[in-house]
C-alpha cells in the first residue's frame, strides 16, 4: 500500500507499513511518473478545501486547478498506467447547500453553489468521460461533513466554542443535518474498493442519525464533559445578522437542513455504518481533549 504525501510530516501520519511517496502540489502537471506502477486501486481524497480566509481574486479558478484539473490528470495517468479502479471522494455540496423537504439522493440534479462544490462536480464529470473512453472503473462518494480525530474547519471551531463555555443563541433552531464519522467514511470506502457492484456508481453516504444544531451541540458538550450553554433567540434574526456580516455559509450550516439518503449504498453494497454518532463523537472528543 502506498500513500501520496507532500512532506515527511505527512509520511509520519500514514498507517504502519504504508510506503510513502512524495508528490508536488496536486494540479494538472503533478508528476505521477512511476508512482502508480503496480497499483490496482487509487483512493483520491486530496483537494483544495477548508479555505477559511480566501486570498485569491479568482477562487473558482484556484479550486478548478486542484480539484478539477488535478483530478482529471491523475485519472488519465492512472488509466494509462493500468490502474483498475479510482475512488473519488467528492462532496454532498455537489447536490446543493441545503435540503428542503426530501433528503438528497443520487438521482437529484446536481446544484453546486460555491466554487468548491462546482470544482468537485466538474471533476466528477471529467471522471465519467475518462471512464467511458478508457474503461477505468470510477466510483464517486459524496459525504456530508465528516468528523473524527483530526477534524478541522467549522466542526473544530464549534468544539472550541463548546469547550470554552461560550453561550450560543441556538436553542430555538429546528433543522436536521447529516454527518459521517471518520470510521464510517473509511468503512464505506473500503466497501467501494472491494465490491464489483461499486464500479461506475455514485454514492451518498452518512451516519444515518441526523441531528439538529442544538442536538449536535449538546452531544458534543456531553462527549467533552461540558455543559451546553444554549439560550433562545429568534432564528430569523440570527440568520439575518449572519448574512449582513457576510457569513451566509455559516448561517446555512447553523440554521439550514442538509439531509442525506444513503439507501443506495446500503442496498447495493449491503453497507451499514459500524460506528454510532455517540461513539464517533466520543472518539472525536478524546482526540480534542488530548491535543488542545
Amino acid at each position: 500500500m502506498r500513500g501520496a504525501v507532500r512532506s515527511s510530516a505527512g509520511a509520519a501520519k500514514l498507517p504502519e507499513g504504508t510506503e510513502a511517496i512524495q508528490v508536488d502540489a496536486i494540479g494538472p502537471h503533478t508528476d505521477w511518473s512511476g508512482k502508480l506502477d503496480g497499483i490496482d486501486t487509487v483512493i483520491h481524497l486530496a483537494g483544495r478545501v477548508h479555505v477559511m480566509k480566501e486570498t485569491t481574486d479568482d477562487p473558482l479558478s484556484a479550486f478548478r486547478y486542484v480539484n478539477t484539473a488535478g483530478t482529471e490528470h491523475l485519472a488519465r495517468t492512472a488509466a494509462k498506467t493500468g490502474v483498475r479502479r479510482l475512488l473519488y471522494v467528492s462532496t454532498i455540496k455537489v447536490n446543493g447547500g441545503r435540503t428542503i423537504g426530501a433528503p438528497f439522493t443520487e438521482e437529484d440534479e446536481p446544484a453546486p453553489e460555491d466554487p468548491y462544490a462546482i470544482s468537485k462536480w466538474e471533476a466528477e464529470q471529467a471522471l465519467k468521460r475518462i471512464r467511458e473512453v478508457t474503461g477505468l472503473q470510477t466510483v464517486v462518494v459524496r459525504p456530508p461533513l465528516a468528523y473524527g480525530p483530526g477534524v478541522k474547519g467549522n466542526f473544530l471551531r464549534l468544539m472550541q466554542w463548546v469547550d470554552k463555555g461560550i453561550p450560543l443563541p441556538l436553542s430555538m433552531v429546528r433543522n436536521r443535518r447529516s454527518l459521517i464519522a471518520l470510521d464510517n467514511l473509511v468503512d464505506v470506502l473500503v466497501r467501494c474498493i472491494e465490491s464489483p457492484q461499486a464500479a461506475g456508481q455514485t454514492f451518498l453516504v452518512a451516519d444515518g442519525e441526523d441531528l439538529s444544531t442544538p442536538e449536535l451541540i449538546r452531544s458534543i458538550a456531553k462527549a467533552l464533559g461540558r455543559r451546553a450553554r444554549l439560550f433562545p433567540f429568534p432564528s430569523l434574526l440570527l440568520r439575518l445578522g449572519t448574512k449582513l456580516l457576510g457569513m451566509e455559509g455559516v448561517s446555512n450550516r447553523l440554521f439550514g437542513s442538509l439531509v442525506v439518503d444513503s439507501s443506495k449504498v446500503k442496498n447495493l453494497l449491503s453497507w451499514g455504518p459500524p460506528v454510532s454518532v455517540h461513539d464517533g463523537l466520543q472518539q472525536t472528543a478524546r482526540w480534542y481533549l488530548n491535543n488542545h
